[in-house]
């Protein structure tokens, strides 16, 4: 660590302690040039979810977005909003990557949805596949028919 008293390049740690709940260190430094001593604190930079959209351009993760989406399609539906908002908000912590592709996203929440709310899967599928008909709409009812 640079001393910001002499611009030294070398200072030694000469204590530590977690600092603002442990979401930090706190650490008291020697410069070994000068012997002043400064304080500096070490936190995590967490690097947002990135999302891959079909169309190619990256944004970062969302969790109101896929709430919105989860909400509207369970609208009017016996579903615990409470469940949709875990399920969302903890998106994030269950992908082992730093990027998704939006499709991915949309295929989850089908599968969480799938086992709570049959109108409400099919009002994801929906949108989450782009059905262009009456038929894509019947095909995909039949196949929660055949499932059961």
């Amino acid at each position: 660590m640079k001393c910001p008293y002499c611009s030294a390049p070398d200072s030694k740690v000469v204590n530590s302690r977690p600092s603002d709940d442990g979401a930090s260190i706190r650490r008291r430094r020697e410069c070994l040039n000068c012997a002043r001593r400064f304080t500096t604190y070490e936190r995590a930079q967490l690097e947002p979810l990135m999302v891959v959209k079909r169309s190619g351009p990256r944004e970062a993760f969302n969790p109101d977005k896929l709430l919105r989406g989860l909400v509207l399609a369970t609208e009017k539906r016996p579903v615990d909003q409470d469940l949709l908002r875990a399920f969302a908000y903890g998106f994030e912590d269950e992908v082992q990557a730093s990027e998704i592709r939006s499709e991915e996203i949309g295929r989850r929440a089908m599968t969480f949805l799938r086992p709570l709310d049959d109108v409400a899967y099919i009002r994801f599928a929906s949108v989450y596949r782009d059905f262009d008909s009456l038929e894509r709409f019947i095909e995909e009812i039949r196949g929660l028919k055949d499932e059961q």
